[in-house]
């Protein structure tokens, strides 16, 4: 597979998760969630969009970056799963907390997704240092997600 084919694939894949997780959150964006009760500091609506859409590319390029060094260099095998794992956590996260209009169980979620964004970075940063840089934005917006839902849910409770 050649190195452009790579970096589609790896681009496209958070961001279909992206987009997918989409369909979970406009069941509830516009109904359900202008309902609750938010803390001072939660963002316009306009900005989630183009932050996802600019950390998901980030975490391609990341992706890109990893497998592009090969299946048989050490380290990159757990960095895909890991990888892997957080990415489905990552689009959970939607359908628990706007789907299923489940802020505490969102919440739980975003702790462990959390958990395994870290193992991501890390095991990047094992494999390419840069890549976990890469994906250092993805881990600070989900630790301010993860304050903004711990928040919503006791403001909600």
């Amino acid at each position: 597979m050649s190195n452009a084919v790579r970096l589609i694939v790896a681009v496209g894949l958070p961001l279909v998760v992206g987009g997918l997780s989409g369909f979970a959150t406009a069941s509830g964006v516009d109904t359900w969630y202008p309902t609750l009760a938010k803390p001072s500091f939660n963002p316009p609506a306009w900005v989630f969009g183009p932050t996802w859409t600019v950390l998901y590319i980030l975490m391609g390029v990341a992706l890109f970056l990893v497998w592009r060094q090969g299946l048989d260099t050490r380290g990159v095998k757990l960095a895909l799963i890991a990888f892997a794992v957080q990415l489905v956590m990552n689009g959970f996260w939607s359908i628990i907390f706007f789907g299923m209009q489940s802020p505490g169980w969102a919440f739980v979620e975003i702790i462990l997704l959390w958990l395994a964004i870290v193992a991501t970075l890390w095991a990047f940063w094992r494999v390419m240092p840069a890549t976990g840089w890469l994906l250092a934005p993805y881990l600070a917006w989900v630790s301010f997600a993860a304050v903004l839902n711990g928040s919503i849910w006791i403001l909600n409770r």
